[in-house]
């Protein structure tokens, strides 16, 4: 089976290997996150050996916002991004941090709240198929680590499109293909064998973590996601390999 089959109806849709009906992964999705809400912090500094905050960083930076502007946080968890962006807009700007989970998304305000963020930051629990926003508001929108858990790729970035402002830039952190043959059979072991057992260990859930391993070789490859951006309308579309392809870095514009 491709990375992208879906029944003819598109009726279904993956949920790590397994073919579900569409409208079972949001739920699917869910009931992971719920699981491994409390333990989501440490496991991605495990899981990552840290190294997710060097990809985050570099995210921000890329994105090139400024002071004064309105920044949309996707499926934003628990903060890490909303973080940065509220110290890159200050004051005057506005940034929005939206999760479908309610876990995550409790999480996530209770963690920026308890060091002090506050005053620039808004929270809506929210669907990045269909995002409560009016049209051409924000002046940049992220997605880090979310994209491959809605249930329609391309109608998340239609719906992110939409409430971009002309000139805005989208930014999408996501797993991506490893592009060396050696670190992606070295990437299969890890993912497969340990990072199972790591769920286990800490969080006490190793099929969240299976499922994690499978939806990551079940998202589209860098190339494949940069022509889903083309066709949701995107311009000036490139990514870049962070890691040796492990993590890649996509950014396009709406002109």
């Amino acid at each position: 089976m491709s990375k992208e089959q879906h029944s003819e109806d598109n009726s279904t849709t993956h949920f790590g290997y397994q073919q579900v009906p569409l409208d079972e992964k949001s739920t699917k999705v869910g009931e992971v996150f719920h699981s491994v809400a409390d333990k989501y912090d440490i496991m991605n500094d495990l899981m990552s050996f840290g190294v997710h905050r060097m990809w985050k960083h570099f995210a921000v930076e890329t994105s090139g916002v400024k002071s004064g502007q309105k920044v949309l946080d996707v499926a934003g968890g628990t903060g890490d991004l909303t973080k940065k962006f509220a110290k890159k807009v200050g004051p005057k700007g506005e940034v929005v941090l939206t999760d479908i989970n309610a876990s995550m998304l409790n999480r996530g305000r209770h963690r920026l709240i308890d060091v002090g963020f506050a005053g620039n930051i808004k929270y809506a629990q929210a669907d990045a198929e269909c995002l409560p926003f009016k049209d051409n508001y924000f002046d940049c929108i992220s997605i880090a680590f979310g994209l491959r858990n809605v249930s329609r790729i391309d109608v998340a970035l239609e719906s992110m499109y939409r409430v971009l402002k002309p000139g805005a830039c989208l930014i999408v952190l996501e797993f991506s293909k490893p592009t060396l043959a050696p670190l992606s059979a070295l990437y299969d072991l890890y993912s497969f064998k340990l990072l199972p057992a790591m769920g286990k260990l800490v969080a006490n859930d190793a099929d969240s973590y299976k499922y994690l391993a499978e939806s990551i070789r079940m998202h589209p490859d860098q190339e494949t996601l940069l022509n889903k951006m083309r066709d949701a309308g995107f311009d000036s579309c490139e990514y870049y390999n962070l890691s040796g392809g492990i993590v890649a870095l996509h950014k396009g514009y709406k002109y």
